[in-house]
């Protein structure tokens, strides 16, 4: 018997609804499930996350996401989409949780969770070498570079938002005449080695990029001191406040226990777990 249309319009809300409820908070149950737990972070962005020479994602975030997951009684895997496709959202069940340094934002947060802080890293402004500017204020007008969608970007084009909890005040050193967007910060300093001018002035990145970038040859200097200091964060969407906790409980004993410290002097030579 077919119903009328005012009644197939109500059960077809009853059954989308029902779908909602039975999707939401499943996270938890899955990777329980798989004994598995897939995260997103980046393949090219050391030392927080890169392939190293035995083909095996490795770096800081790396190692985290590892530790949680070896805490959960999970085995950890990794996938490599764009940061523009991880800070988009929707990810339909692509990946469970992201370990990749995102910055927790109230923007952000209409779509992410943000279950535990796991360090803070100051954000810096490297020029080339042979660059002749000695102070920040020397970049006014010049050719930026910085990785899209990214705090740094942000920064660049002085519309960056820092609320969450711990985060220092900062102010604008400089206003560029462009700013051009890469993919990651790699990529940016690959365009900045060809020379002061060349295609870029400066590169908006974290201090720890910058020195991995020189200890790697790289032609790149620190320009003044760092720019602004953020606290970074896991991510998982929202919908399952269940694993939001387990993912907390994890970070906080890699905190007490000084898993995070060392894996932060490990990666950096520098505590950064600490907010300073």
């Amino acid at each position: 018997m077919k119903l009328p249309i005012s009644l197939r319009a109500l059960a077809a809300v009853s059954v989308s609804l029902t779908a909602s409820l039975a999707s939401a908070g499943t996270v938890l149950d899955k990777v329980v499930s798989a004994g598995v737990m897939t995260i997103a972070t980046d393949a090219n962005w050391a030392p927080q996350s890169f392939v190293n020479e035995n083909n095996e994602m490795d770096g800081f975030d790396v190692d985290v996401a590892k530790g949680i997951a070896e805490r959960m009684g999970l085995k950890a895997e990794f996938v490599t989409p764009g940061w523009d496709i991880i800070t988009a959202g929707n990810w339909q069940g692509r990946w469970d949780m992201h370990v990749g340094s995102m910055t927790p934002t109230s923007a952000r947060a209409e779509k992410f969770d943000f279950p535990a802080i796991y360090y803070y890293t100051p954000a810096a402004v490297a020029v080339h070498s042979d660059s002749t500017a000695s102070a920040l204020s020397e970049l006014e007008g010049k050719t930026v570079g910085a990785t899209t969608a990214s705090t740094f970007e942000a920064y660049a084009n002085h519309d960056l938002v820092l609320d969450a909890a711990g985060a220092p005040a900062f102010t604008y050193a400089f206003t560029p005449g462009e700013v051009k967007s890469y993919a990651n910060s790699s990529t940016a300093f690959d365009d900045l080695r060809l020379g002061n001018g060349v295609r870029l002035d400066a590169v908006v990145s974290s201090l720890p990029a910058i020195l991995e970038a020189q200890a790697a040859h790289y032609p790149i200097r620190q320009l003044g001191d760092p720019i602004f200091f953020e606290p970074l964060a896991v991510a998982t969407e929202l919908g399952d406040a269940e694993f939001s906790a387990k993912i907390a409980q994890a970070v906080a004993e890699m905190k007490a226990d000084g898993t995070l410290s060392q894996l932060s002097e490990k990666w950096y030579g520098v505590d950064y777990t600490k907010a300073e």
